[in-house]
């Protein structure tokens, strides 16, 4: 992760955002890149402790960010947790919808899957990004517009992630949620897009990748060869949460390595 003093440019100056899954992985170094371009933010995160410290982290820095204990599974959790950024920061103009699990080991093709592993994957990457979103849009239509960014997967777009049924499924419903919301909200003033993420160096990844012969499969896929770095990821979500990509909506910015042009 790149040091968060380097220069600022301003690309999203002035706007208010919140980041949920901020206390680590795309989420953490999303939330620092916003930061450091000038936005307010909220570190978003069922892990309390590592979302304060990635915060502290920030405001060291003398940039404005504040940690939310946040349960995305948890409709009462999620609302209070938006009106509490919206109300420190005077609204909100940025909603990043990140925060997700995959049951490695747990998830499986159907006629093994469990449906208490089922329902788990769904409760927080679907249920939960549907919640994200439904009471941040309510924070940005009270701010008269803004933009809305979910983290999807390429496992949401083809059926070769064979034996995660779980995970695949989620991440189709956040693929097909971002481009109704585009729909819905374009004439309201509010853009919704999705990016794509590849392999990337998180520690979900990391514990994916400790066998050595599955990493080298997995690399094997990526026409690039290599995993993607989280700050690579969290420059995709910027370019779409900035007003640079104010003729963006319903789109969807794969930053996988080439794993969707196979």
């Amino acid at each position: 992760m790149k040091a968060i003093g380097c220069p600022i440019s301003g690309r999203v100056a002035g706007k208010r955002a919140i980041v949920t899954g901020a206390g680590s992985g795309i989420g953490r170094a999303t939330a620092e890149r916003l930061a450091r371009e000038g936005a307010a933010v909220a570190l978003l995160d069922i892990d309390l402790p590592a979302a304060e410290s990635a915060a502290e982290r920030l405001r060291e820095h003398g940039l404005e960010a504040r940690a939310i204990h946040t349960d995305v599974t948890s409709e009462p959790s999620v609302e209070v947790s938006v009106g509490e950024a919206a109300a420190a920061f005077g609204g909100l103009d940025i909603v990043v919808a990140n925060a997700a699990i995959q049951l490695f080991g747990e998830d499986d093709r159907a006629d093994r899957l469990s449906l208490d592993v089922w329902r788990r994957t769904l409760d927080v990457n679907l249920t939960g990004c549907f919640l994200t979103c439904k009471h941040g849009v309510r924070a940005l239509l009270a701010s008269g517009g803004g933009s809305v960014v979910i983290t999807a997967s390429p496992t949401g777009l083809f059926g070769r992630a064979r034996g995660f049924d779980a995970y695949s499924a989620s991440k189709a419903g956040t693929y097909g949620l971002t481009r109704v919301m585009a729909n819905d909200y374009a004439r309201e003033g509010i853009r919704v897009n999705c990016v794509i993420p590849g392999f990337t160096d998180t520690p979900l990844v990391a514990s994916i990748m400790q066998d050595d012969s599955r990493r080298e499969a997995m690399l094997e896929s990526v026409p690039l060869g290599r995993t993607g770095s989280a700050d690579e990821v969290a420059s995709a979500i910027l370019f779409l949460a900035s007003d640079e990509a104010a003729y963006c909506t319903g789109s969807a910015l794969t930053c996988d390595g080439g794993i969707t042009a196979v």
